[in-house]
């Protein structure tokens, strides 16, 4: 979508179609919760056993997703796919960005509360960034009015705590973390409470290892530190829903739930196969909660339908009758009917899953087709060769809404499936940057041995 037709839309749309809601809306505040590691069965809503009352509340009272993605299964990545409505591979962050990258989020890139600024927003990013450390990179840099939080992730060394520009802890205590950012989450939409519309990006630390939680939790989820942690997000969660409550703004705020990226070495991906770094559901499907009373209808479920982290920024922007977008085209689309229940799906090109610049998987309606996977697993000490993106023999297709864990390979009963979503990758490719075609490129010049379906493809020896 470019921003000719964006903003044709945007004056053309009645944002509030529904049958008895006003169809001249105040523009909503809007609080975006991102969840740091956090697996798709890590919420009780989701499956867990670890008790999230809050968070579950707001599925009870808005809506829920079953087939939400991340746009990469790292984060620095899923972070730049976020803020820009484009695929992270096309805005220069296809990768995990390090402590000392004096690079990050393309500065021709427009961010999401770059936009909103148009509409007279006032913007705070708090917790975790990980688009750039270096200077003209961090959120005051990129559009946000205040940011308090880590320049990157909690396992990065140094790892100094901002607030606005200055250091305030040249190495950042990790176990009071999650309350200090709700305390400035609360602060931020008390201040801003009626003055003017706000987004609220609350970027968790947590639960990325190394793990802690406050006192008030350690021990506390009878599932060990990482239950802890996910316990004290949902308290956290809760106390943001109180402080917009009892600033009288609750019925006109938007308030999401989701994650960057699948679990790591902890967490659950519930019945999903894979994990963080893979490109199986595991590592990409999220929880996403969404609540806006008298907005969103309660208790609302999107059971097979897909949407993605790159939705949320034309989303938001067209709610928010931002009057500047970017020039270059997003990925996303608006998924505001699926939220309020006007459409069960809307019109969106194939999902394509990216691992750094390699192409591996594409998605459109309910069918998932793999063209490549790495030689090995990640995490795992890594064979002579390196980790290599290799094209698996015979693509592999699967029914991810009524096959979730990817168990059952259906591709010679549906050529007609695989071969056009093949094809679709060939003239998707040539859309991305020159480091993706060269990547698909080198993919593709392998040689690679039959192999079972869902195995590690393998080269011949030499």
């Amino acid at each position: 979508m470019n921003r000719r037709n964006f903003l044709k839309a945007s004056a053309g749309a009645a944002l509030f179609s529904r049958a008895g809601f006003s169809q001249t809306p105040k523009r909503p505040n809007i609080v975006l919760i991102l969840a740091d590691d956090l697996g798709y069965g890590d919420l009780s809503c989701y499956g867990s056993d670890i008790s999230t009352p809050n968070i579950d509340s707001m599925a009870d009272t808005g809506v829920k997703f079953n087939h939400f993605y991340s746009a990469s299964p790292v984060c620095s990545p899923s972070r730049a796919a976020l803020l820009t409505g484009r695929y992270q591979t096309r805005v220069g962050v296809p990768g995990v960005l390090g402590p000392q990258a004096n690079d990050g989020l393309a500065l021709r890139e427009t961010t999401l509360p770059q936009v909103l600024k148009s509409a007279n927003y006032m913007s705070m990013c708090i917790g975790k960034w990980h688009l750039g450390a270096g200077p003209g990179y961090m959120p005051l840099d990129r559009g946000f009015d205040q940011f308090y939080g880590l320049p990157y992730s909690n396992d990065m060394s140094p790892l100094p705590l901002y607030d606005g520009t200055a250091v305030v802890e040249a190495q950042a205590q990790l176990s009071s973390l999650t309350a200090r950012y709700t305390d400035k989450a609360v602060d931020f939409i008390n201040t801003n409470a009626g003055a003017k519309p706000f987004f609220l990006y609350m970027a968790h630390t947590f639960p990325h290892i190394p793990l802690a939680a406050s006192d008030r939790f350690k021990g506390k989820s009878g599932k060990g530190l990482y239950g802890d942690c996910i316990q004290e997000l949902d308290w956290s969660t809760g106390q943001i829903m109180d402080a917009l409550k009892s600033s009288g703004v609750s019925n006109n705020t938007l308030v999401i739930f989701t994650s960057d990226n699948g679990p790591w070495y902890q967490g659950s991906p519930g019945r999903l196969r894979g994990r963080k770094a893979e490109t199986f559901e595991g590592g990409m499907r999220e929880p996403f909660l969404a609540r806006w009373p008298g907005r969103i209808p309660p208790g609302r479920t999107v059971a097979s339908s897909m949407a993605t982290m790159m939705d949320l920024f034309p989303t938001f922007a067209k709610l928010a009758g931002a009057t500047v977008m970017p020039d270059a085209p997003l990925d996303g689309v608006d998924i505001m009917p699926m939220m309020t229940g006007d459409a069960d799906a809307v019109d969106r090109d194939p999902f394509f899953y990216f691992d750094d610049c390699n192409l591996q998987c594409v998605r459109q309606g309910r069918w998932k087709l793999h063209v490549a996977r790495y030689n090995t697993p990640p995490w795992i000490p890594q064979p002579p060769e390196g980790r290599i993106n290799l094209p698996l023999m015979n693509p592999e297709l699967y029914d991810v809404v009524a096959d979730p864990q990817e168990s059952y390979d259906v591709a010679a009963e549906h050529p007609e499936i695989v071969w056009p979503l093949r094809a679709k990758i060939d003239a998707a490719i040539r859309t991305f940057p020159g480091e993706v075609q060269r990547s698909w490129a080198d993919t593709l010049s392998h040689l690679v041995n039959g192999s079972p379906s869902g195995a590690w493809p393998v080269c011949p020896p030499n």
